[in-house]
């Protein structure tokens, strides 16, 4: 049956859109991030799809979440589980084979996903 299928249940959580770009923003600095500068780098998603999305990946272990309630407004930091750490050779596998085969980009071809600014 499909949905006993390894590759068919990762890929159900990890190809809703935004999943894979917000784990490379998360990647970038490995360090803990705020919503909002999650947000400013990703001007396109909004922040209710962003916040979908992160409790998604935090339900998943591939991220944790902390809030510092001392600040005022309580300020939410996020970043990779070494779940999420894990992906990251994979999602560079999946640039490899596009860079490989369709993509054409010598800009992206030549930078480490961790300091990626395209």
């Amino acid at each position: 049956m499909r949905n006993d299928c390894t590759v068919y249940k990762t890929m159900d959580y990890l190809s809703k859109k935004w999943t894979v770009m917000i784990i490379l923003e998360l990647y970038k600095g490995s360090r803990w991030k705020r919503f909002s500068e999650i947000k400013r780098s990703m001007e396109e998603i909004t922040p209710k799809m962003l916040s979908e999305r992160l409790r998604n990946l935090e339900a998943e272990g591939i991220v944790e979440r902390k809030a510092d309630s001392e600040e005022s407004p309580t300020m939410v930091c996020y970043r990779l589980t070494e779940m999420g750490l894990d992906l990251i050779p994979v999602i560079k596998g999946v640039k490899s084979w596009a860079l490989r085969w369709k993509v054409d980009n010598p800009a992206c071809a030549s930078q480490d996903c961790l300091v990626c600014v395209l």
